[in-house]
């Protein structure tokens, strides 16, 4: 009996100042990482190797990263009418495929600088990375709001703000997997919806500031909404799990025998090559080869996102069930056909019905994205290292993607060879979908299951 009491007696003092952890979630070797006495928060906050999976501070995180996705990929998507708008207007005397290259740089940094992102936040680096990141976004767009030659907007929109996306978007994705683990394909699908909504409500905006006030304040306006959005992330957005110690390299090692990851890296990089190209230039096709009116035009992109919101939602919370990979598959392949589909767009209507679905099925690819990186990972601690080895391979094809298809369509839109732009774009998602299709197939053989 008193053995009985002092272990009662030892319990009930453990409570007042330590976490006690039930028995069926004991972990061997877990310490606290500091002192639980003095820090009133520690005794509702679980242990960093129990993932909440849920709770307020957890959902804090994913509306951070909404904020950050509107801040990056949003801005990203909405690309296609600042496009349209250099070409007939700003920087007319410039081939459609130099414009792309602002469009590509920005794009394509957003994955490259990752490679560096990754480490740093493995590190415990995220909050220098999310505050430096969301400056030079906000501060890049306030000077392309300023800039009247090609240079000018190359630096502003696409190395500044390309920058500040890199070192803000790969952090935003990794730390919600130490917040989420049975709901985290679903957790990473609500954040990315954040990128369509902007990419839906963008377009609108400058399009309609750019007719009343100008380019200037047109653009200038959106950079305000950045500032604002800039304040979620950063008032709420924290690591959960201290950065475990050891040198850490940019590179893991292991990944370079991993089969399933080599074979899913490889695919990006041919789907990330191709997969913009209509973001890019679907306001241009319509006007020219599908008989859409230029006040209309800009919108093909507003409903391109506004697609893109179901694809960034639907198949992440199937993914918790059936698989990441495994609807990365239904994704990929179904924007394959739908670009091959594309040639046959001639009308209104069918721009319409084209946008919606490969809004839906592309949106589907770039958001589980991140959650299939986490999934062929073995270890947790090195996921920003993998997803920035991924990112460069990604990025590198962004960069050079949208300017080959311009090159392929030609200065002149009265001689754009479209047939050529579109079959290129189809065949490289097409081979994407072979090589992600193979990575399931070794997954398969290393784990016995689909």
């Amino acid at each position: 009996m008193k053995e009985k009491d002092s272990t009662s007696a030892s319990d009930s003092d453990r409570t007042d100042g330590e976490i006690s952890i039930p028995n069926d979630q004991n972990i061997a070797g877990f310490k606290p990482s500091h002192n639980t006495e003095t820090d009133p928060a520690s005794i509702v906050d679980p242990p960093p190797d129990v993932v909440p999976d849920g709770g307020l501070t957890a959902w804090l995180q994913v509306l951070g990263s909404t904020a950050i996705l509107v801040n990056t990929w949003g801005l990203i998507n909405t690309f296609g009418v600042f496009q349209a708008y250099y070409e007939t207007t700003l920087l007319s005397s410039h081939p459609p495929s130099s414009i792309s290259w602002i469009g590509s740089t920005q794009a394509a940094l957003l994955f490259l600088v990752g490679v560096f992102a990754g480490p740093l936040y493995d590190a415990g680096y995220f909050r220098h990375l999310l505050i430096t990141g969301m400056f030079l976004i906000v501060f890049g767009q306030f000077m392309t709001s300023l800039c009247t030659e090609y240079w000018q907007v190359l630096l502003a929109q696409g190395f500044c703000m390309g920058s500040g996306m890199g070192m803000t978007f790969l952090p935003s994705a990794a730390i919600l997997s130490q917040y989420f683990a049975r709901h985290r394909a679903l957790a990473l699908g609500i954040a990315s919806a954040g990128s369509p909504v902007a990419g839906t409500v963008f377009p609108i905006i400058f399009s309609k500031l750019e007719k009343s006030l100008g380019f200037g304040w047109a653009t200038r306006v959106i950079a305000f909404i950045l500032l604002g959005m800039s304040v979620i992330p950063v008032a709420f957005m924290k690591t959960r799990v201290p950065p475990h110690k050891g040198k850490k390299s940019l590179v893991d090692k292991s990944l370079f025998k991993d089969g399933p990851y080599l074979s899913f890296t490889a695919g990006g990089f041919f789907a990330f090559l191709t997969l913009y190209v209509p973001f890019f230039y679907i306001t241009l096709y319509g006007t020219s080869q599908a008989s859409v009116t230029e006040s209309f035009a800009p919108y093909l992109v507003t409903l391109l996102n506004a697609g893109s919101i179901f694809g960034r939602i639907i198949p992440n919370a199937l993914a918790d069930r059936f698989g990441c990979l495994n609807l990365m598959l239904v994704c990929m392949s179904g924007s394959a056909i739908l670009v091959f589909g594309w040639l046959g767009v001639k009308n209104l209507a069918g721009s319409v019905v084209f946008v919606l679905l490969y809004g839906a099925f592309s949106g589907g690819v770039v958001s589980l994205t991140p959650s299939v990186v986490v999934e062929l990972s073995p270890d947790l601690s090195r996921v920003g290292t993998r997803m920035g080895f991924g990112f460069i391979v990604s990025g590198t094809a962004v960069l050079i993607g949208t300017p080959i298809a311009g090159a392929v369509l030609g200065g002149e839109s009265a001689n754009a060879r479209w047939v050529p732009t579109v079959l290129y774009a189809a065949c490289g998602l097409l081979i994407a979908t072979f090589l992600y299709s193979t990575a399931r197939f070794l997954q398969y053989r290393k784990k016995g299951g689909w």
